[in-house]
C-alpha cells in the first residue's frame, strides 16, 4: 500500500507530492493527460519553434513562493528569466507606468502627486516581504504568524475593496496601474480583499521581479518532476481517474483538481455546492516577425504589459465579464512577452507573445478582433507582425484543463468570502468528510498561480493525519 497518491500533475499537485516524499513517504502521482503541467506548460501552439505558454507564464508568485524556494529546483533546470521590467501600463499618450524592482522609480512613473503616496504604501511590508508571505500563504490555522503585527496592518490595508484603497492615489496613473494589478484575480475591483490582491502582486515584483522560466512554464512542472522522482516518488500519465477505486491502495489521496470533479470522484455528493466558479479569459497565443510595437519604450522592456487605457475602462471590462454576462468592447488586457527575457522561445529574430481579456464563463464568442484593436491602440502596426495566432476561449481552456471549468482559468471565482475561504468555510480547508481524501489544487488556499503552496499546505495536513493514524 502506498501511503499517498495525489491525482493531476500541476504545481500543487506536484508540490504536495514532493513535500511528502521528503518526508520518508511513499507516493505516486496520476495524470490524465500525456505530460505533466497543470496550468504550467509549454507547447508549440503556432509555428515550429516557437514555444508557448497556454496559460500561466510569468511567474511573481513562483519566484516568491516559500515551497518553491525551499526546493532545490535549480539543480533540475529551473531557472528565473527576468526583463529589464517586470510590468509596464503604457498610456495612450505614448508614456507609461512601470512596476519597477525599485520602489523610487515606480513612485516616479506616478507623477509628484503620487510618489509619496505609493511610497508610503508600500514601505512597511517591503522589508518584512518574506514573512509576510509565508504568513499568509501558510496552512491556515497551524501556526502562529512570524509577524503578527506586520500581518495586521497588511490585513488593515488589503481587505477593504481595492477601489478604497486606490482614493489615496490622486492621478489616474497609479489607480489604473493597481487597477491592472488587481485584474489578474479575474473579478470585480469592488471586491472584498481585492486590496491585498493588488498589494501582493506589487511587493513581489518589488521583491524578486516578475520573470518567466527559462524554456518557458513547463520548466517548472518537469523540475518538480524530476526532483520528485530523485526522492523515489513515481508519475504515471495518460491515466484518468473517474472514480478513486480507480487508484491502488494508499492511506491518502489528495486531489489537485476542481472541488467539482472531486466530489464526483470520490462519491462526495453535493459536499462542495457552494463553491463557485468564476469569469473566464479569451487567449491569444502570437508568432511574431519581431518585437511588439509599443509606442511606450517602457513596454518595449518590460516582460508584462497591462493593456488599459484607465482605472474606469479595467472596471468597467471586468464588471462586463463578471457580473453583466457579456465580453467587454474594450478588453483590458494583461500580456507577455517571453521572449523578451528568453530569445530561445522564438527563432532567431521572432518572437512569442500572448495576451488575454476577461469574458464571461462558458462565453463562446470570439474576441480576436477587440483584442487586436486594443493592441493597435498601443502599439501600432501589430498586426502587421503576426506570423500566426492561436486562440482559446472558455471551452478550449476547459477542454485543455479540466480543473477550469467554464473556463475559469483561477479554479473558483476569487471574490467575497470566497477569496479568503475556499474551497468552503471550513476550518480545515484541505480535508473532506472522506478521511482519506484531500485536495490541494489552487480551489484551495492560498488560491490561484503556480506557486505551490496549496500543494504544500495540504500536504502537511496530510501528514499530520497519517502521523496521527
Amino acid at each position: 500500500m502506498l501511503d499517498a497518491v495525489v491525482v493531476g500533475a500541476g504545481p500543487n499537485g506536484l508540490t504536495a507530492a514532493v513535500e511528502l516524499a521528503r518526508r520518508g513517504l511513499s507516493v505516486a502521482v496520476f495524470e490524465a493527460r500525456d505530460t505533466v503541467g497543470g496550468g504550467a506548460r509549454t507547447e508549440e501552439l503556432t509555428l515550429p519553434g516557437f514555444r508557448h505558454d497556454p496559460c500561466s507564464a510569468a511567474h511573481p508568485l513562483g519566484i516568491n513562493s516559500p515551497a518553491f524556494r525551499d526546493m532545490p529546483l535549480d539543480r533540475y533546470g529551473l531557472e528565473w528569466l527576468h526583463a529589464e521590467l517586470p510590468m509596464a501600463h503604457p498610456f495612450p499618450d505614448g508614456s507609461a507606468a512601470v512596476l519597477s524592482r525599485s520602489v523610487a522609480e515606480t513612485a516616479a512613473s506616478f507623477g509628484p502627486h503620487d510618489a509619496g503616496t505609493y511610497r508610503r504604501l508600500v514601505a512597511p511590508f517591503l522589508p518584512k516581504w518574506d514573512a509576510l508571505a509565508r504568513d499568509f500563504m501558510a496552512l491556515p490555522l497551524t501556526t502562529l504568524p512570524r509577524d503578527p503585527l506586520t500581518l495586521a496592518r497588511f490585513g488593515l490595508a488589503g481587505l477593504p475593496p481595492s477601489t478604497w484603497l486606490m482614493r489615496r492615489f490622486r492621478d489616474d496613473r497609479a489607480r489604473a496601474l493597481f487597477s491592472g494589478l488587481v485584474a489578474h484575480a479575474i473579478a470585480p475591483l469592488d471586491g472584498l480583499g481585492t486590496g491585498a490582491v493588488g498589494l501582493v502582486f506589487a511587493l513581489a515584483g518589488h521583491a524578486r521581479g516578475w520573470p518567466v522560466a527559462r524554456g518557458g512554464s513547463q520548466s517548472i512542472s518537469d523540475a518538480l518532476t524530476a526532483y520528485l522522482k530523485d526522492l523515489g516518488g513515481a508519475v504515471h500519465t495518460n491515466y484518468e481517474i473517474k472514480r478513486l477505486d480507480d487508484l491502488p491502495p494508499a492511506r491518502a489521496y489528495i486531489f489537485d483538481t476542481s472541488p467539482t470533479a472531486l466530489a464526483r470522484i470520490a462519491g462526495l455528493g453535493s459536499y462542495y455546492k457552494r463553491f463557485r466558479y468564476g469569469a473566464s479569459v479569451f487567449k491569444l497565443d502570437y508568432a511574431l516577425d519581431g518585437p511588439v510595437p509599443w509606442t511606450a519604450k517602457e513596454a518595449r522592456s518590460a516582460g508584462t504589459v497591462q493593456v488599459g487605457p484607465g482605472s474606469r475602462d479595467i472596471a468597467a471590462a471586468l464588471h462586463a465579464a463578471s457580473r453583466e454576462g457579456r465580453a467587454p468592447d474594450k478588453p483590458f488586457l494583461i500580456t507577455v512577452q517571453p521572449s523578451v527575457m528568453d530569445p530561445s522561445r522564438a527563432p532567431a529574430g521572432k518572437h512569442v507573445f500572448w495576451a488575454y481579456g476577461h469574458v464571461p464563463s462558458g462565453w463562446d464568442g470570439d474576441l480576436t478582433d477587440a483584442v487586436e484593436r486594443q493592441l493597435e491602440r498601443f502599439a501600432p502596426g501589430f498586426r502587421d507582425r503576426i506570423l500566426a495566432r492561436a486562440t482559446a476561449g472558455p471551452p478550449e481552456l476547459a477542454a485543455r484543463n479540466a480543473n477550469y471549468v467554464g473556463g475559469d482559468i483561477a479554479c473558483g471565482a476569487v471574490s467575497g468570502l470566497q477569496l479568503l475561504l475556499r474551497p468552503k468555510l471550513s476550518l480545515s480547508p484541505y480535508t473532506t468528510p472522506h478521511p482519506a481524501v484531500f485536495i490541494c489544487s489552487s480551489a484551495s488556499p492560498p488560491g490561484p498561480g503556480v506557486h505551490g503552496m496549496s500543494g504544500h499546505n495540504a500536504a502537511k495536513a496530510v501528514w499530520r493525519r497519517i502521523r496521527a493514524s
